[in-house]
């Protein structure tokens, strides 16, 4: 069947230690499945769109674990690859609470995703009656051959008619500056929209101006972009913040309200904003993927876990202005 978003990328097992305990202290681990372009497939899907992940597993109980639980939230596994070599990637993560900073460590190497190459997947078919496709700077970060694949999926859905969006995710953990510099300056003419913060742009593109609306402005005047998104945090307390995002588009800067965020979890909460930007997006609607992505994120910080187990009407309601009192 074809599908309203596709999105490809890595996903892995997160293992955190309960009640903000150290991992050297820790006598247990909680068990999610996160991976950016999955957090946002099911981001879309809990607003309703029909949303596919394209990624390579290896068949092993955990590979089955995180297929399992990308149906579960209603995303298509049905253009995974599937191989008996290789491994699925772990990512511990720490949580932290003021002064301490939450932390990750990643245990990702030699992944079935790092070794995806050009032509194993049937771009074709899976491009196939699709209206967008999305992305992240993570997946071209695990290898050459996943840089190069992620080129051939790009040139695939330009090539279907497939609109693009990427979110920057620098990840200085998996690359350099230089090398996230060259691959995302080679995708950004394959790409309609632009997701990424004010830090992310500096590290990736060297672009720095005197607020977020000139960042944007002077991406938009580098690269052939329709479309550049930006999501700000501010007042960044580890467990609180204050959270927005803008939109410029043809020199017009799209605004809408800020979000006092008590985090639970912030892990996915871009991802969140990805998927209700392109559900907008989708309607041809830029101020509602904005409002939408902003409100949908913000909801996400207080969620357990990378995915935004979020309904549609809790986002309506919460751009109505909805308060904290019990829903009974």
């Amino acid at each position: 069947m074809p599908f309203d978003v596709i999105t490809f990328g890595e996903a892995m097992i997160r293992l955190s230690p309960p009640n903000f305990r150290r991992l050297e202290q820790t006598l247990s681990l909680d068990v999610f499945v996160g991976g950016a372009e999955l957090n946002t497939a099911v981001g879309l899907a809990r607003l309703g769109r029909s949303a596919a992940w394209v990624s390579r597993l290896t068949n092993n109980p955990l590979g089955r674990l995180i297929a399992n639980r990308a149906r579960e939230a209603g995303v298509s596994t049905e253009h995974v690859l599937w191989t008996e070599d290789d491994r699925v990637g772990v990512y511990f993560l720490e949580f932290g609470a003021a002064p301490r900073a939450s932390s990750v460590l990643y245990d990702r190497k030699g992944a079935a995703i790092a070794n995806v190459q050009p032509g194993m997947i049937a771009w074709n078919k899976v491009f196939a009656g699709a209206k967008w496709f999305h992305l992240t700077g993570i997946t071209p970060a695990l290898s050459a051959s996943a840089a190069q694949t992620t080129r051939e999926a790009l040139a695939a859905a330009r090539a279907a008619g497939v609109r693009t969006s990427i979110d920057l995710n620098y990840r200085a953990k998996l690359w350099s500056q230089a090398e996230a510099g060259k691959w995302m300056s080679e995708f950004m003419p394959l790409c309609d929209v632009l997701i990424t913060t004010e830090e992310d742009t500096e590290r990736v593109f060297g672009i720095t101006g005197k607020d977020y609306e000139e960042v944007a402005a002077k991406v938009a005047d580098r690269f052939p972009v329709h479309m550049v998104a930006i999501t700000l945090r501010e007042n960044p307390l580890v467990w609180k913040n204050s959270w927005t995002g803008i939109v410029y588009e043809k020199g017009k800067i799209l605004r809408t309200r800020s979000y006092e965020v008590e985090i639970v979890d912030r892990l996915g909460a871009g991802d969140s904003f990805a998927a209700g930007l392109i559900h907008g997006l989708l309607d041809n609607d830029p101020q509602k993927g904005l409002d939408y992505g902003v409100a949908a994120s913000a909801l996400k910080h207080s969620i357990p876990g990378d995915f935004a187990w979020i309904t549609r009407a809790e986002v309506e309601a919460m751009l109505k202005g909805g308060g904290l009192r019990i829903s009974r």
